[in-house]
């Protein structure tokens, strides 16, 4: 069949499944279109107050911007785009799977039988046991994340269960440090969600924090100033100022959620710097090991997964992470890496978790490091330069 054949059968699979309730997941990757930082989108059955519609989470460098379109102007969408803007896609439903894929004049199309799924419910909001459960809250509405209402706004949704998840991990780990009154430091706050999360849950029950969001632009700081002050959240502020600059001594606690490429390093050695008890970060773009392996000699036996793209952007994300852990490990922090969020909600959901105490031996994780560095042709990672390792 040719290549509009494939694209017609692809979206009539789509309309079909969404209208029986089977479909679970559209994405669609491989973008070739004129905006510079979009990578791909996922889209999911949803049921709003306008009715049935798919969800769509467009995946950009920096952010994420979801739209809900209609079936219809799904399918419009995915008839001008299919095989040219987007050369790549995957229909995910209870029944089966279909991947296509278009490269120049090359149509690669499967469809698959599966068995034992279930469909998911068409909601915005599934997860109901949440520690945020009021959402009439100053700083929610600031944040865009309810209306006028004090609801959750339908396009807020994802986001305001991202908030809870992280809340949810954070907590505990703030309310397992020793200070009474500990002093947390967000490197690269933005505009401040965990930090405003945080803090209404700690507050509201009974641990006193002091959090201070630390955030390149100052437009952004002085409005999250702003938005604390309306809320009346004392110990919570906003400090403008760049990553390495900021002063974090005293530091009980220091966190980044997806600080660019070296800027998370930057935060660990800030951490590291100020003796934290907890250093807690997650990355987001892994550029600086891949460059270094690209210019490098790496073990010829890795040369199957580094001479294809895709696998060196993988290979590069998972040693810039695991050399940060081992370079912890070397700073006297015991540590951990897992997946904090679904990748349904952010494609950069791996967290690094390192608490101050018994850690493997110095020697022995320094060795470790220069093994990994010589089996993938590595110079140097930059936080080994900050730490004065090298």
């Amino acid at each position: 069949m040719s290549a509009p054949d494939r694209i017609g059968e692809f979206i009539e699979a789509v309309s079909a499944s969404f209208a029986d309730g089977s479909l679970l997941k559209l994405k669609c990757g491989g973008y070739a279109g004129p905006e510079a930082e979009l990578k791909s989108f996922e889209a999911r059955k949803v049921a709003i107050k306008a009715g049935e519609r798919l969800s769509f989470v467009f995946r950009y460098k920096t952010r994420d911007i979801t739209k809900n379109l209609s079936i219809e102007e799904a399918r419009a969408f995915l008839a001008e785009g299919l095989g040219t803007i987007w050369r790549s896609a995957q229909l995910e439903t209870t029944a089966f799977d279909i991947k296509f894929e278009q490269q120049g004049d090359k149509v690669y199309f499967k469809r698959r039988a599966v068995t034992g799924r279930e469909a998911a419910p068409a909601s915005h909001d599934r997860t109901k046991n949440r520690p945020l459960t009021e959402t009439n809250k100053p700083w929610l509405h600031a944040l865009g994340i309810t209306g006028k209402d004090g609801a959750v706004r339908a396009d807020a949704q994802d986001k305001f269960r991202q908030i809870n998840k992280m809340v949810e991990i954070f907590a505990p780990l703030i309310q397992g440090l020793k200070s009474a009154n500990p002093r947390i430091l967000d490197m690269g706050a933005g505009k401040g969600y965990l930090d405003f999360a945080l803090y209404d849950y700690l507050s509201s029950n009974g641990k006193s924090a002091e959090i201070i969001g630390v955030e390149l632009r100052p437009q952004l700081a002085s409005d999250g100033n702003a938005n604390a002050k309306a809320s009346g959240f004392d110990g919570l502020r906003f400090e403008a100022g760049t990553i390495l600059d900021y002063d974090a001594s005293g530091a009980d606690a220091v966190i980044a959620l997806h600080a660019c490429d070296t800027a998370t390093d930057d935060a660990i050695f800030q951490g590291i710097r100020a003796g934290a008890d907890l250093i807690a970060v997650a990355p987001c773009c892994h550029k600086q090991i891949r460059r270094e392996i690209e210019a490098g000699t790496s073990d010829a036996r890795l040369d199957f997964l580094l001479r294809h793209g895709t696998f060196l952007e993988k290979q590069s994300e998972m040693v810039t992470d695991g050399l940060r852990s081992l370079l912890l490990e070397a700073s006297g922090y015991r540590t951990k890496v897992f997946e904090f969020v679904s990748d349904a909600h952010t494609p950069k959901n791996n967290l690094i978790v390192a608490q101050k105490g018994k850690a493997p031996s110095r020697e022995a994780t320094l060795s470790r490091i220069a093994e990994v560095k010589a089996m993938f042709g590595i110079r140097q990672h930059y936080l080994e330069r900050l730490l004065d390792l090298s």
